[in-house]
């Protein structure tokens, strides 16, 4: 495994035909740290994490993982190098179990042994999820959904996870232990994460670094601290 010296990107840019959704982006996440990318709906926030994964192209710039450049790798060697992302909006196999969904993400990239011990550890982590181990991702509710998402997602221990909007339609108190859990994985596997939110308040608690995004572009980025303690961020960045 080599050395983890972080996530960088060099002036990005990603268009969608004569649409510019991120415009000369540069940011870099430390390892072992969680960035929070801020900004309103439309902001780019998606279309960021997006190239990163390789799921979008990047129309220009330059991302290096690990001092590697992995800008025209695919978005599956990537994964290889252990980047991990959990799209927006819990895309889960809805008429599949919860473990099966876990075993997709399992088989994935391994064949065979071993699932059991993950899956055990999955439930471990989120009881309320070992009485629906065997029930459609579709009947669970939106928090249990993210549950199942972010184990699938953890589930080959990346060393980054991008993860997108993971509050998105939750209940404040499902919010509160999903972002516990998040801050856990950043502590003590030393999982660098970039989370990509809209309630800059919720993403900063658990962050160490932020940038704001407006209209594509980088406005606002320092210490999560300072962010947070800026009374003017909201109003200024984070309302359209």
């Amino acid at each position: 495994m080599p050395d983890q010296t972080g996530l960088e990107i060099q002036g990005l840019e990603v268009r969608y035909g004569p649409v510019q959704a991120v415009r000369g982006v540069s940011l870099r996440a430390e390892p072992g740290t969680i960035t929070a990318i801020l900004g309103a709906n439309g902001a780019g926030k998606s279309s960021l994490m997006k190239a990163i994964s390789g799921l979008a192209p990047a129309s220009a710039g330059r991302i290096t993982l690990d001092g590697e450049d992995i800008t025209k790798l695919s978005p599956h060697e990537r994964a290889r190098r252990g980047l991990s992302h959990a799209l927006e909006g819990r895309r889960l196999f809805h008429r599949m179990s919860v473990e099966e969904n876990l075993r997709v993400a399992w088989d994935f990239r391994n064949r065979g042994g071993g699932f059991k011990t993950v899956a055990d550890r999955v439930y471990e982590q989120f009881p309320m999820l070992t009485a629906r181990r065997n029930t459609p991702a579709g009947m669970l509710s939106g928090g249990q959904q993210q549950m199942v998402i972010l184990s699938a997602a953890l589930i080959h221990e990346p060393r980054y996870l991008l993860l997108d909007e993971p509050s998105l339609g939750l209940a404040p108190v499902i919010v509160q232990q999903i972002f516990g859990f998040i801050e856990s994985v950043c502590r003590e596997r030393r999982t660098t994460i970039i989370l990509c939110e809209q309630v800059a308040a919720i993403a900063l608690r658990v962050a160490h670094a932020g940038c704001v995004l407006r209209r594509g572009q980088v406005v606002r980025s320092g210490e999560a601290a300072a962010l947070a303690a800026d009374p003017t961020l909201s109003a200024a960045y984070l309302g359209g």
